[in-house]
């Protein structure tokens, strides 16, 4: 059976998931008080994390590695080095989306919580995004890195709940829909 694959991620009002220089500094600020906006229940569904490089070297250079428990793989053509520490927790892989759907069909994993900008945008282009969990931090940033890119063609979503939280945050859970033409 293929896997569900699930995006979890927060953005700001205009739809960055970063600034340029790949800072999150709004991000983190915005979610201080000890909220976790149902990241612990989400996490405990997972079997496995995808992500891009430049987010991996992003949960690098946190105090501690976030995904504990978690298996890892990062999908990269360039060669990363891995510390001592992530060795059996970390695998990096250079495969297309569908290759590496099709790798963990094999494996039998179950669901798979996708990470990163670029790495969500080539899964949504292929038509492998199962859900989508957005929290939009009500800021304003300008510019930065884009949630989403270019398609081409429009992909449908069905809103299948809504959450609004004292803070401002609002998170919104999304179904994959049909897919239309431009």
């Amino acid at each position: 059976m293929t896997p569900k694959i699930s995006v979890y991620i927060a953005a700001s009002l205009d739809g960055f998931i970063a600034r340029k220089n790949g800072e999150i500094d709004f991000l983190t600020a915005a979610g201080e008080g000890g909220e976790d906006y149902g990241y612990v229940e989400f996490i405990s569904s997972v079997d496995l994390l995808v992500m891009g490089s430049h987010t991996y070297e992003k949960a690098l250079s946190f105090t501690s590695w976030p995904y504990s428990d978690k298996k890892v793989i990062v999908l990269s053509s360039r060669g990363l080095v891995l510390p001592k520490e992530l060795k059996d927790k970390v695998e990096v892989l250079n495969r297309s989306p569908r290759d590496l759907v099709d790798a963990l069909t094999r494996r039998s994993i179950q669901h798979v919580y996708l990470d990163g900008g670029r790495t969500i945008q080539l899964f949504l282009k292929e038509g492998l995004v199962d859900e989508m969990t957005i929290t939009i931090i009500p800021v304003l940033i300008g510019e930065g890195l884009p949630l989403f890119g270019r398609l081409v063609q429009d992909l449908k979503f069905q809103l299948i709940g809504s959450k609004s939280f004292k803070n401002g945050f609002v998170q919104n859970k999304y179904r994959a829909g049909i897919k239309s033409s431009p």
